[in-house]
């Protein structure tokens, strides 16, 4: 299946937002952007790659991101598959979780996980302007969400990084 957006230049810099599948409320939970976050981790240190600006929001996550060295579609695609195995893994296995048999029907069908949603809406940033933009909207999600007033008030963002009132949770490489 084709998607309109795509990576094209495979070391390029781009915005992309990941989606949960049917945009279900998994990120409410600590325990899931933690791993989330992990594997985020795990990608920087082994394979190369490089994160700009990011979000994670109750549903879906934004990043301006590129690979160092490695095909960004692969990362992408190595990522979301490894980091649903791990979430519907902790969804399975936690014991306080109260939504537990629906989020499991809902992500999982025979054996199946459906954790994300096709595609990424990958677009290439070619500019500085393009980047600000992208940056903004992304540090603005939280705010237009009602979950703060202040965008650098959100925890699970790089806008503190941005705005050098705390150390973020995820490293980030400078434009």
């Amino acid at each position: 299946m084709g998607y309109a957006y795509t990576v094209r230049d495979q070391q390029g810099l781009y915005f992309v937002t990941f989606t949960v599948h049917q945009w279900v409320d998994v990120f409410t939970r600590k325990q899931y952007v933690d791993l989330l976050l992990e594997d985020l981790r795990y990608c920087q240190q082994h394979k190369g790659l490089k994160i700009y600006a990011w979000v994670v929001m109750t549903n879906h996550c934004h990043l301006i991101l590129r690979s160092d060295g490695f095909n960004l579609s692969d990362v992408i695609r190595d990522f979301k598959k490894y980091t649903a195995k791990r979430i519907i893994e902790a969804i399975s296995e936690n014991e306080a979780e109260s939504r537990k048999r629906w989020l499991l029907w809902l992500l999982k069908k025979d054996d199946h996980i459906w954790f994300w949603e096709e595609g990424y809406h990958g677009v290439e940033l070619t500019d500085k302007q393009i980047f600000d933009s992208k940056a903004d909207y992304i540090h603005l999600n939280p705010v237009r969400a009602g979950i703060v007033e202040k965008p650098e008030e959100y925890l699970y963002s790089s806008c503190c990084d941005f705005y050098g009132t705390r150390k973020g949770l995820l490293e980030l490489e400078q434009i």
